[in-house]
């Protein structure tokens, strides 16, 4: 007989969204390659660039706690932080508060932190779409999908 493997869920179940974590992790990355600013105008960057990649994972969690289409929203919002930190990667790489290899690396995790919220905002939408069709009065549940790659 085959052992199932058991799944541990979160309390707080936005922490089992791979997107969640991938954007916590950004945001530490960024707050370690800023940790050192040279000027006042490279603090006050530091500082927006840091809040900037918080509010990534940050509105992640408060949608996820909402409605579908209030998710959908923030989960908006996120992706209004990604670009706010591409443009804080590009002064920062511009002004040389961040070397080629801290540009690129940014660019690609901002552009995976954009693809995997491009899916998972898509996948709201679908089950939403599906849930219309159907005349379910109950709301799907986000996190239903046992297989979530967002």
């Amino acid at each position: 007989m085959e052992q199932q493997e058991e799944r541990t869920v979160s309390f707080f179940r936005f922490e089992d969204l791979r997107v969640y974590a991938k954007a916590t992790d950004y945001a530490t990355w960024v707050s370690n390659q800023v940790g050192a600013p040279r000027n006042e105008s490279e603090k006050n960057l530091a500082a927006s660039f840091c809040h900037s990649s918080y509010d990534i994972a940050l509105n992640i969690a408060e949608g996820s706690s909402r409605s579908k289409s209030q998710f959908d929203h923030y989960l908006k919002i996120a992706k209004t932080a990604i670009r706010e930190c591409v443009v804080y990667t590009e002064v920062a790489h511009n002004l040389g508060f961040m070397n080629d290899e801290q540009h690129n690396q940014s660019r690609e995790y901002l552009m995976e932190l954009t693809r995997m919220l491009g899916a998972l905002i898509i996948s709201l939408q679908r089950s939403s779409e599906r849930r219309h069709e159907s005349n379910d009065d109950e709301p799907a549940d986000p996190y239903a999908n046992e297989e979530m790659s967002y």
